[in-house]
């Protein structure tokens, strides 16, 4: 049960089954009863196949409310500092452990996490001089440039519910998408595309970025609006933002496998979502994170900062249970570090006060 996601721009993603397979998601959002402001063009059934497009960088928050600056809260609020020589990316292909369990509310669900990845020290780096952005020119952008194409009819409603909770102090760009009554429009900040020569909908492009991303310069701070408004009401990002916006750098594939004796299971496999998961045009982007030796600075691993979308994606069982197992392997002393941590850490200790 694969989809496959083709995105604009020369760049395909992978981000398959995007819908959990679990009835109950925590933490979702109740969808709007107004959907009157739809595009014309909107078709439902669009479905997985459109969720493609990174097109928030921002930090995610984790189970913790806003704190004070440091590299795992990325400054939404504060302008960029002037950009810092990036390290060099590490190599796609190196050694990584994995562990594979079974869903204790699941027997007939199994779950392969790469624990290279989970008990790395990435963070998001967006805002800080590190941020390079991944087009040329754009540093400011982050991964923002492009927009986000919505999965479904739930991703839009929940992105139509979360835009009403928008404050001018949150949204640089409100104006943008107000009719001329004044009254904010779907088709103001959403807009027609192509997928699969069908139509889909992405949001809007503003001057080269996503139309919800604050520029430098604004009082509210750089960064994702819907990000800024989350952390202001003390909600959880992913309950407000597209679900491409939420998911990277984390890859979740699903599959149905046939075993010997002629049952048949899920297999979810979680995993790191490299420049290969954007299809061909990844290795052509200016620059990426999840390989970066300056986005591996994190104060916690993976598996704990992203311990909320780790639970969205696999369920709180299960996300109990993979916590437990990483405990233990970091108590243990992981074989395969992530390359780019390795190298964080080395540059750490020939240079202590070359941090972001």
């Amino acid at each position: 049960m694969r989809v496959h996601h083709e995105q604009v721009d020369g760049i395909t993603t992978h981000i398959e089954n995007t819908e959990p397979h679990m009835n109950t998601v925590p933490g979702s959002v109740e969808a709007p009863e107004d959907e009157s402001e739809l595009p014309s063009s909107d078709r439902p059934g669009t479905g997985a196949r459109a969720l493609k497009l990174l097109a928030s960088g921002d930090v995610t928050a984790g189970a913790s409310a806003p704190t004070p600056f440091s590299p795992d809260t990325a400054p939404t609020g504060l302008r960029p500092a002037a950009k810092v020589d990036p390290a060099p990316e590490v190599d796609l292909d190196f050694p990584r452990e994995w562990i594979e369990f079974v869903d204790p509310a699941n027997a007939e669900h199994l779950i392969a996490a790469d624990l290279t990845w989970l008990l790395s020290r990435w963070t998001c780096v967006f805002g800080t001089p590190a941020c390079q952005g991944i087009i040329e020119g754009r540093p400011d952008d982050g991964c923002c440039s492009h927009g986000a194409f919505l999965s479904d009819d739930d991703d839009r409603k929940k992105l139509a519910k979360a835009v009403k909770m928008l404050t001018p102090q949150d949204w640089q760009l409100m104006d943008e998408a107000r009719d001329r009554d004044g009254k904010i429009r779907k088709k103001l900040y959403l807009e027609e595309d192509e997928l699969d020569d069908e139509p889909a909908i992405r949001t809007r492009r503003y001057e080269g970025a996503c139309i919800f991303l604050n520029r430098p310069g604004f009082a509210g701070g750089i960064g994702c609006a819907l990000h800024t408004m989350a952390l202001r009401k003390g909600i959880e990002p992913l309950t407000v933002k597209p679900e491409v916006c939420w998911q990277l750098p984390i890859r979740r594939t699903q599959d149905w496998v046939d075993r010997p004796d002629g049952e048949q299971i899920l297999r979810t496999t979680i995993t790191e979502y490299d420049r290969r998961g954007w299809g061909p045009g990844g290795l052509d982007l200016h620059w990426y994170c999840s390989g970066s030796p300056d986005a591996h600075v994190g104060s916690r691993p993976v598996w704990q900062s992203y311990a909320p979308e780790l639970i969205e994606l696999i369920g709180q069982p299960a996300y109990d249970e993979l916590a437990r197992h990483c405990r233990r392997r970091e108590g243990l002393g992981l074989i395969a570090v992530h390359p780019a941590t390795t190298a964080a850490r080395e540059k750490a200790d020939t240079d202590p006060d070359g941090n972001i």
